[in-house]
């Protein structure tokens, strides 16, 4: 069982010398703000953050004994954390409060740097009550490092599919065929006879991450897993191979499509001429996917869960999520973490954020909420997403993560492309990259 040496590696995440590391954790005001006027530096990389944490300012007040207001910096998910490393060697200008994009957390889980700089919430969390239990452990499990948590997740970010319903009633496809091999089978004829795809992969070399995701998801689901809670590297597995073979094998009949990203201008045309009639995404791809390409086809998509794998696995997996974490030892530090306990994640908290932002609970209780199970989407054809994305947080995997997940990324990203060009089987695509993410993570 592999366990993360406990070193102090602040010097390693900027290459600088020890003295300035260990200096810069202890800097700051030692005088803890218990109440009164603050202003709370946060730091994030998406707009809807901001807007939502400002927003929920006068519930801040109303329920501690401060009045608050926010700084905000806005930064590139990558270069936020680049920035508070440097700053926080420099021993100056870190922030109160931290948005970590869950592909750029890692970076803070290498030696002991989440220890050394954000606050542990695990007490926090346990102290109300209810709360250790009625918060998702899979979406804890990505922000977590020996047992405490360093940061509270956005989104319970459950993946779906996709699928235009206007065209499956055109051609004749069943909205309810309950497995992928069976999907995979009606995909060919679609393709075959409409020139449609209903998967998608991304094939952008230079986005490793949306190469990665693509496979990722249906992984996920399928039950494997890319990281153990221990951090030992778990790809290499049976249901890796099976769900690499089955992308592959889609590409070659055209129920799966390559498309350069989920994002751009080729995604855009292949959605607007009907190339690509559905694919599995997390939910909040219809807001940052759908809607903003093919506005006009409001009304004509529809969401289900995922079909399932003939040999086992869930009905969904999550790609995504920020979390929020508090940096320790500051003088704002009791005043950030009530602030953030606050609005975060109280009941009402937890259903304006769905309501403004589409980003789901990450507590069950508040799945329950009746206003959010009432409510219809019109992009969706008056849909009740809401109870679907209930009925799916039983499968909802944990997502456990590596200091070497970038390492693991850009070599698997590759040897998936290859995979999917024919120059590897999916079998020696798997092996190549656990040889090559242990020569160049060593271990």
């Amino acid at each position: 069982m592999y366990t993360p040496p406990r070193r102090t590696l602040l010097r390693s995440a900027l290459g600088l010398g020890a003295g300035a590391a260990l200096a810069a954790c202890g800097a700051g005001s030692t005088t803890v703000r218990t109440s009164g006027d603050v202003t709370l530096s946060l730091w994030t990389h998406d707009p809807g953050y901001e807007a939502f944490f400002t927003k929920g300012i006068p519930d801040a007040d109303r329920l501690t004994d401060f009045r608050y207001r926010l700084k905000v910096t806005r930064a590139g998910a990558a270069d936020l954390v680049t920035k508070l490393l440097a700053q926080a060697v420099a021993g100056r200008g870190t922030p109160d409060l931290a948005g970590f994009e869950i592909g750029s957390f890692p970076r803070m889980l290498r030696g002991d740097i989440a220890p050394r700089l954000l606050h542990d919430l695990t007490p926090d969390i346990a102290a109300v009550p209810g709360l250790k239990n009625d918060l998702l452990p899979a979406r804890t499990a990505p922000y977590s490092m020996d047992g405490s948590v360093y940061a509270l997740d956005s989104d319970t970010p459950m993946v779906v599919y996709y699928y235009r319903d206007d065209l499956f009633t055109e051609y004749g496809l069943s909205d309810t065929v309950p497995t992928w091999e069976e999907f995979a089978e009606l995909g060919a004829r679609v393709h075959q006879d409409h020139d449609a795809s209903l998967c998608v992969v991304s094939t952008a070399g230079s986005d490793v991450g949306q190469v990665v995701q693509s496979f990722q998801m249906l992984l996920y689901q399928r039950g494997g897993a890319f990281f153990d809670a221990d951090q030992n590297l778990v790809l290499d597995s049976a249901e890796a191979e099976e769900v690499l073979r089955f992308l592959c094998d889609g590409l070659r009949s055209g129920f799966v499509v390559d498309i350069s990203d989920y994002y751009g201008a080729a995604m855009q045309t292949a959605l607007k001429q009907g190339k690509v009639i559905g694919l599995p995404m997390a939910i909040w791809y219809k807001n940052y996917g759908l809607l903003p390409n093919v506005p006009e086809q409001k009304g004509k998509w529809r969401v289900r869960a995922l079909p399932r794998f003939t040999k086992g696995g869930g009905v969904t997996a999550a790609a995504g999520g920020t979390g929020f974490g508090v940096l320790k030892d500051k003088a704002n530090t009791r005043a950030a973490t009530e602030f953030l306990l606050n609005t975060w994640l109280t009941h009402d908290g937890q259903v304006r954020r769905f309501i403004e932002t589409g980003y789901l609970p990450t507590r069950r209780s508040v799945f329950e909420d009746p206003r959010l199970n009432a409510l219809t989407d019109e992009f969706c054809g008056g849909q009740r997403l809401f109870r679907l994305y209930r009925s799916l947080l039983p499968d909802v995997p944990a997502f456990h993560q590596s200091p070497d997940q970038s390492i693991l990324y850009d070599v698997l990203a590759g040897n998936l492309l290859r995979a999917y060009h024919g120059d590897l089987s999916p079998r020696q695509a798997l092996k190549q990259t656990a040889r090559d993410f242990r020569d160049q993570a060593g271990r």
